[in-house]
């Protein structure tokens, strides 16, 4: 593995913007379109980088294949379902509030994954790191 350089920090950072301001537009955008909608526009335009990049690579979508209905089901259930979710909880609470309970997944399942599997064991770089996730959430609450 290689050293991370100047840019790959930067990167970083960009991606956490985005990925913070998403809420925020999120509920924005539940002013003028219901959860449905907003749910299938970001997974359409998630999809299309995805299958042009596919397209430039050559590589095959197995979803079209025999076996397509588990692969919209898994996908139901990892992305609509939980974008869907996401705006319809975002219409009754504050988008910072939204943004602070889903920055708890990566704890939880930390977590759970030391209970529940026999290779995701804590060790003190995962609880170091746990501890300063969990702080950083307590942080926002104040």
């Amino acid at each position: 593995m290689r050293q991370p350089k100047l840019i790959d920090y930067i990167l970083l950072t960009v991606l956490a913007l985005i990925w913070a301001s998403a809420f925020f537009n999120i509920k924005i955008a539940t002013y003028s379109f219901g959860p449905v909608t907003i749910a299938f526009l970001r997974v359409f335009f998630g999809a299309i980088p995805v299958l042009l990049l596919c397209y430039y690579k050559n590589i095959k979508i197995e979803a079209f294949s025999k076996d397509w209905y588990w692969f919209a089901l898994i996908g139901f259930i990892n992305l609509v379902l939980p974008f869907f979710l996401i705006a319809y909880g975002v219409k009754s609470v504050q988008s910072n509030l939204a943004a602070i309970l889903m920055s708890t997944t990566p704890l939880s399942s930390t977590i759970l994954g030391h209970f529940y599997t026999k290779n995701e064991k804590f060790n003190l770089v995962k609880t170091f790191g746990i501890l300063i996730g969990f702080s950083g959430i307590v942080f926002l609450f104040f």
